[in-house]
């Protein structure tokens, strides 16, 4: 028996959740930066969740699930890009905030391909 039971509650913001997504893809290799094409409006009148800077969150049954909106670098595999930044995400929730993740949906809004731009000359 504990000498103190554990009392009340613990409230995450949606805040807390968005800005552990964005800082854990962000540090994937392959990913460039944040999309601001995220959904379009149409999409944020019928779709809920909380929006910030090419991230979506949404709690459903306890359970959260994001969206990420991305421009990858040109010189990494799309899919293995993809497919680490789930794993990463998924990750950092369920250890930092204790929460089951349900899905992560990265959406490849373009590729970073502005480092040919610079090095070709005329």
């Amino acid at each position: 028996m504990e000498p103190y039971p554990a009392q009340g509650s613990t409230t995450v913001a949606l805040d807390v959740l968005l800005t552990i997504a964005q800082l854990t893809a962000i540090n994937v290799k392959g990913v460039s930066r944040f999309s601001h094409i995220q959904a379009s409006n149409v999409n944020r009148l019928f779709k809920p969740g909380h929006y910030r800077d090419g991230v979506r969150v949404e709690i459903v049954d306890d359970v959260v699930n994001v969206d990420l909106f991305l421009i990858l670098k040109d010189e990494y595999n799309v899919r293995e890009v993809s497919h680490n930044i789930q794993r990463e995400v998924t990750r950092a929730i369920s250890e930092m905030v204790g929460m089951p993740v349900g899905h992560v949906n990265i959406h490849i809004e373009d590729i970073d391909i502005s480092a040919y731009g610079e090095s070709e000359t005329p």
